[in-house]
């Protein structure tokens, strides 16, 4: 209970006891009975039967209550005050005596002269015993004014709260403990995963037969499963002590989300899944927020969606709510359960209690956590069998004056009066697509079979026709055939990566070109406005879709000429790492000097040199990371030598450990598990910066 809870208790005990104790005092004059009016005599039996009244209920109050005049003598006490001295109250009358006072806790003065305070006593029994006291004025002599002090013991209440005290520091530092033990495990599994994770990707680049990689890319795929348990264990550990900050910088949103939807793409085609993206046309290019987080819950939602559908697909739509975004994941799964819908963003919860589903359960909650973080909202709906929608609202503002280089802008190309007619079995592509279209001008139609579509060519004169593979290719050269027989000017085919490697080149199945799923609006808009008849392309040339969407090349081993003559400085205590680490660097050319520790890369950074680079691990015995870079740059301001790059690796990745490199001295971070394709590019900048 709160200091307050007890002066509204106080305040109504002491307003009372003043009223009796000023009624007790007061006295009618005496008046012979012979003069007394009948009335006058009534008015005494009142008065008389009052005070009689007030004497038993202040006798009988369990209250400290005394009162003293301007010398600090008691004028009044009663009994539960009397009983910490151990007498009784007229015995105190006259006197100053007080209860020894062995600690003051809490203590108010408000403005109109009452003071509350909480006092432990040592009554006459010896054992303390904690009151809540109200002092207040009350009219007195011309010794001054008198003061009454009214008191209840609070000792059980007092207590309480020091257990919920003493109990709230504990868990905190079991909090701060258990965070501790959590990072430093992560560390420990990052640092193995790092070597297994990293071999397998050199493994891969070399010259395996079918069987062999098919090991490989099983034994990665489990690894990066482990890494994904580990970093939502560690991000929920951050997010429960409170220790996730949140950066607030400008973005390209629509950027990143085609960027996951692509990244997932393999993931649900794998399963014989399709996934499909539709972004609104009134966002603006840039919003402020934390990228990597927004990112992280999509990945999140989508992944799930992936994960528990089997047939069908999963639709990912972006839209503007006010001056935040609405972000929607639909799919076509088994759905869950009503009553499960409640308890689905708390931890360690499932769709069902069924044994079938993989990983921890945390991965809403952890999205959950996420978007009430940046104070948005996150809700569910499904039904048994026929999926489940998650919705997401974000009030990530729009940057002032910014416009990302990468977006095209925000207003929609008009293909007014173009009709285009869809010929797809898909629960989210087709309908995208059509919504795209309509919201350009364009008359969408939607068919869901080669039959049906034939049907709709014989009846409408449309300008375009965009055809699935997944129809069939026998279905899907038949329909090309028949729209150049009826005219459509532009025929298209969809195509998921794999499939482009397979179908060969669209002119040979009698198609114009052909759009990767999903599908980018950039390039839906740039192949059916493009001018026809359409220049010849060879398959290589062929390409529908701009960067990311064109099919990955076969592996092969990076080139040895990427960073010739580059000198690199690695300190790395860990020999796998280092191992897997330096053979990385000498593929690209570089010549690297291995140092065990902080000691050793301090000598071999003075004695050595000069490096284009040093990649230096944080957790070292001995000297670690942190401290090795302070004493290069502080060697460099000594000495006035060329600052050297230095890339900090660490398998915490946590804000507060980014901010702690920078300011060590480090000039980029790079995660472990270590990305080996992130190599050439850190090489090829330092490459640059150096010409």
């Amino acid at each position: 209970m709160t200091l307050a809870v007890s002066v509204m208790g106080l305040s109504i005990a002491a307003a009372m006891l003043a009223l009796i104790l000023v009624s007790l005092r007061r006295r009618e004059p005496v008046v012979p009975e012979s003069d007394m009016t009948e009335a006058l005599q009534d008015r005494l039996w009142q008065i008389a039967e009052s005070e009689e009244r007030y004497r038993v209920l202040v006798e009988a109050t369990t209250e400290a209550v005394v009162q003293r005049d301007g010398q600090g003598r008691i004028t009044f006490a009663s009994a539960g005050f009397a009983a910490l001295l151990g007498m009784k109250p007229l015995e105190l009358i006259g006197s100053t005596l007080s209860p020894q006072v062995i600690e003051r806790g809490a203590s108010e003065q408000r403005a109109d002269g009452v003071r509350v305070v909480e006092e432990r006593l040592v009554p006459v029994d010896g054992l303390p015993r904690w009151f809540s006291f109200i002092e207040m004025p009350v009219s007195g002599s011309v010794d001054g004014p008198n003061w009454l002090r009214a008191g209840q013991d609070v000792t059980e209440r007092v207590e309480a709260a020091r257990v919920l005290d003493e109990a709230k520091s504990r868990a905190e530092a079991a909090n701060v403990a258990k965070s501790r033990f959590l990072a430093t495990v992560s560390h420990e599994l990052r640092t193995p995963l790092n070597g297994i994770l990293g071999m397998a990707d050199l493994l891969l680049d070399t010259r395996l037969d079918p069987e062999q990689r098919t090991y490989v890319e099983a034994f990665r795929t489990s690894g990066k499963a482990l890494l994904g348990l580990v970093d939502g264990i560690l991000d929920f550990s951050r997010i429960e002590a409170g220790r996730l900050d949140l950066a607030a910088e400008p973005f390209d949103v629509a950027a990143l989300v085609e960027g996951v939807v692509e990244l997932l793409a393999p993931r649900a085609q794998d399963k014989g899944l399709e996934i499909a993206l539709d972004i609104a046309d009134d966002l603006a290019a840039l919003r402020v927020g934390d990228a990597d987080r927004v990112r992280q819950i999509l990945v999140n939602l989508a992944g799930n969606a992936i994960k528990f559908t089997q047939t069908g697909g999963v639709g990912v739509s972006l839209a503007r709510s006010g001056e935040g975004l609405v972000l929607t994941v639909e799919d076509t799964g088994p759905g869950i359960p009503e009553e499960r819908i409640p308890i689905l963003f708390e931890e360690f919860e499932q769709g069902d209690d069924s044994a079938s589903h993989e990983g921890t359960g945390l991965g809403l909650a952890i999205t959950r956590r996420l978007v009430e973080r940046m104070n948005g909202t996150i809700e569910a709906r499904s039904t048994v069998g026929r999926g489940s929608t998650f919705r997401v609202v974000l009030p990530l503002p729009a940057a002032e004056g910014a416009m990302s280089p990468e977006t095209p802008s925000p207003e929609t190309p008009s293909l007014a009066p173009r009709k285009v007619l869809i010929v797809a079995a898909s629960p989210y592509q087709a309908p995208f697509l059509a919504r795209r279209l309509s919201r350009s001008g364009a008359a969408a139609v939607v068919v869901n079979s080669a039959e049906a579509a034939l049907d709709a060519l014989s009846g409408v004169a449309f300008d375009a026709l965009i055809a699935d593979r997944s129809l069939g290719d026998a279905a899907v050269r038949r329909l090309a055939a028949e729209a150049a027989r009826c005219g459509v000017r532009c025929s298209l085919i969809l195509l998921s990566p794999f499939d482009r490697r397979e179908f060969g080149a669209p002119n040979a199945a009698g198609f114009d070109s052909y759009l990767i799923k999903p599908v980018r609006a950039r390039s839906l808009f740039d192949r059916l406005l493009e001018p026809r008849p359409a220049p010849a392309r060879s398959p290589a040339d062929a390409t529908a879709q701009p960067g990311p969407r064109q099919p990955a090349p076969a592996k092969t081993a990076p080139a040895k000429t990427a960073a010739p003559g580059r000198r690199v400085l690695l300190a790395e205590d860990n020999p796998i790492n280092a191992l897997l680490a330096t053979k990385a660097l000498e593929r690209l050319g570089a010549q690297v000097i291995h140092a065990r520790d902080g000691l050793e890369a301090l000598a071999a950074a003075e004695g050595q040199g000069p490096f284009d680079l040093a990649l230096i691990d944080i957790r070292m015995p001995g000297l670690d990371g942190l401290e090795t870079a302070r004493r290069i740059r502080a060697r460099e301001a000594e000495t006035g030598a060329t600052p050297l790059h230095l890339v900090a690796l660490t398998a915490n990745t946590g804000r507060e450990d980014v901010d702690a490199a920078s300011a060590a001295g480090f000039d980029g971070f790079l995660p472990k598990p270590l990305n080996l394709r992130a190599l050439p590019a850190l090489l090829d900048r330092r490459q640059e910066e150096a010409a």
